[in-house]
C-alpha cells in the first residue's frame, strides 16, 4: 500500500466530520488564551482525544497536553500543535471574531486573539488524530499527538520536556508540526534544512548622567548614544555579512525619560536577532556587543553598557530524508498544490522537543490565505500590502480549504512512517 492508498483510506472519514470540526476552530477562535494559561483548550483537546481511544497526559509543562495511540507493532511519529494565542485585538470582521480580555503576567488588562493560527493547528491536529483513529487497517504503529502551550514566549516546548515529556511518550522515529503563513489556502509548502531562523531577544541599558535639558554640557545624553547604537547596528547585516548570509537585526523598542526637559539617567533598547546557523549568530552578536560597548566609550559613558539576553529559539533544520519524505508524499496527494519555499524569518521553538529525543524531523507551511485574494493582490504587487501577515490584527486563516488541507497535510505526513508496516525503527 503506498502513502498515498493510505492517506485516501484514512482520509475518506474526513467529509463526515469537517463541520463538526469547522466549529471546534471556531470555538477556539472565539476561546483564546495567553501562554500557559490554555486551561480551557487543553481540557477539550484532553476530551476529544480520549474519546478517540488515546491514552492521554494532561498538565505536561503547565497545560500541555499528549494522546498516545499504540495500533500494533511499528515505528512512532509526533504531531505536534501548539494551542497558545496572542495579546492582540482583533480586527477582521469575522462573525466568530474573538473579543475576549485577560490579565497579563504584569498584571496588565489586555485584549486576546488567536493572531497567529494556533486554533487552526489544534483543529488540524485533532482532526487528524481523529481519522487516523477511525482507520486503524490503514496504518500501523503508533502515533503521539502533542499539543503544546506558550510557543509565542518560547518556552512551552522546554517546560514541556523539563516536566519529564521524554520519560512520559514513547521515543518517536519521526516528528512533525506545521505553521499557517498568508500564502494561499490549499497549498502546502515544504524546504529541506533551515526552514525558520534561530532568535536572540535582547535587553540593552546604556547609562549616562542626566540634567535639565536646557543644558546638554552638564549631561552626558543616553538618548544619543541609544540612537547612535540603533543606527549603527544595522551596519551589522549590511556590512559585516556576506550577502548569501541571511540575518536580521530589529530593535523594537526604545524607551527614556519622562519628560522633554529633562535628559535622563538611562536609555532601555530591546533587540531581536535572527539567524540561520550557529556561525553567523555568533557573528552577528559578537558585533552587536562590540558596537553598544563602543558607543558608549565613545559618549564617556559614566558606566559600562549592561546587555541582557532573554528569550531564545532555536533554528528549525528539517532533516534532509524525512522531509524528502513528506515532500514526495505531499505531491502524490497535493499534486501542483505542492510547492517547495523560501527559509522564513520567523522563529518556533517546536524543534526543542525532536532534539530532546534524538528525532529527524520536518516543519511545513500551510497556506491560509483567501486564493482569489492573494493572486488578485500578486498581479498588482500588492501582497505585503494588502495580505495580513501573522500577528497582525486583521490575521487569520480562511476556513476553508486551510482546515481540510492541515487535516490532509498531517495524516499524509503521519503515514510516510507509520503507514509501512515493514518499516524499521530508525
Amino acid at each position: 500500500m503506498t502513502v498515498k492508498d493510505s492517506a485516501d483510506a484514512v482520509l475518506a472519514g474526513l467529509g463526515a466530520v469537517r463541520s463538526e470540526l469547522e466549529e471546534v476552530y471556531k470555538d477556539l477562535h472565539v476561546h483564546p488564551e495567553l501562554g500557559h494559561h490554555e486551561h480551557r483548550t487543553a481540557a477539550g483537546v484532553a476530551d476529544r482525544l480520549r474519546n478517540c481511544g488515546y491514552r492521554v497526559h494532561e498538565g505536561i509543562g503547565g497545560t500541555g497536553v499528549v494522546g498516545v495511540l499504540a495500533n500494533g507493532g511499528g515505528p512512532t511519529v509526533l504531531l505536534r500543535a501548539d494551542m497558545d494565542a496572542l495579546p492582540v485585538r482583533e480586527e477582521t470582521g469575522l462573525p466568530y471574531a474573538g473579543t475576549a480580555e485577560t490579565t497579563d503576567a504584569s498584571g496588565r488588562r489586555v485584549p486576546v486573539a488567536h493572531a497567529c493560527g494556533h486554533d487552526m493547528h489544534v483543529t488540524c491536529l485533532l482532526g487528524a488524530a481523529q481519522l487516523m483513529a477511525a482507520a486503524p487497517e490503514a496504518w500501523q504503529g503508533t502515533l503521539v499527538a502533542l499539543f503544546q502551550p506558550a510557543e509565542e514566549a518560547g518556552d512551552g516546548a522546554e517546560r514541556m520536556l523539563t516536566d519529564g515529556l521524554t520519560d512520559r511518550v514513547p521515543r518517536p522515529d519521526a516528528a512533525f508540526a506545521q505553521h499557517v503563513l498568508p500564502q494561499p489556502a490549499g497549498q502546502v509548502g515544504t524546504r529541506a534544512g533551515a526552514f525558520l531562523s534561530a532568535a536572540d531577544n535582547l535587553k540593552i541599558t546604556v547609562y549616562g548622567r542626566g540634567a535639565h535639558g536646557s543644558a546638554p554640557q552638564a549631561a552626558i545624553d543616553p538618548v544619543v548614544i541609544a540612537s547612535m547604537i540603533v543606527v549603527r547596528l544595522q551596519t551589522i547585516v549590511a556590512r559585516e555579512l556576506a550577502a548569501t548570509q541571511p540575518a536580521v537585526v530589529t530593535v523594537g523598542s526604545v524607551q527614556a525619560g519622562t519628560s522633554g526637559n529633562v535628559i535622563p539617567e538611562s536609555a532601555e533598547l530591546l533587540v531581536n536577532v535572527r539567524t540561520y546557523d550557529d556561525e553567523t549568530r555568533q557573528t552577528v552578536l559578537a558585533a552587536l556587543r562590540r558596537i553598544v560597548h563602543a558607543e558608549c566609550e565613545a559618549s564617556g559613558a559614566t558606566r559600562a553598557p549592561r546587555i541582557e539576553e532573554g528569550t531564545r529559539f532555536p533554528p528549525t533544520v528539517n532533516d534532509d530524508v524525512v522531509t524528502r519524505e513528506v515532500s514526495d508524499a505531499f505531491t502524490a496527494v497535493f499534486g501542483e498544490r505542492a510547492v517547495t519555499v523560501e527559509v522564513q524569518s520567523a522563529s518556533e521553538d517546536f524543534s526543542r522537543i525532536p532534539d530532546a529525543f534524538g528525532t529527524p524531523y520536518t516543519y511545513w507551511a500551510l497556506g491560509c490565505a483567501d486564493p482569489d485574494a492573494y493572486q488578485a493582490a500578486r498581479q498588482r504587487g500588492t501582497v505585503a500590502q494588502e495580505i495580513a501577515v501573522n500577528h497582525s490584527p486583521r490575521f487569520a486563516p480562511v476556513l476553508q480549504p486551510t482546515l481540510d488541507t492541515g487535516v490532509q497535510a498531517l495524516v499524509t505526513a503521519a503515514l510516510t512512517q507509520l503507514g509501512k508496516p515493514d518499516r524499521t525503527s530508525r
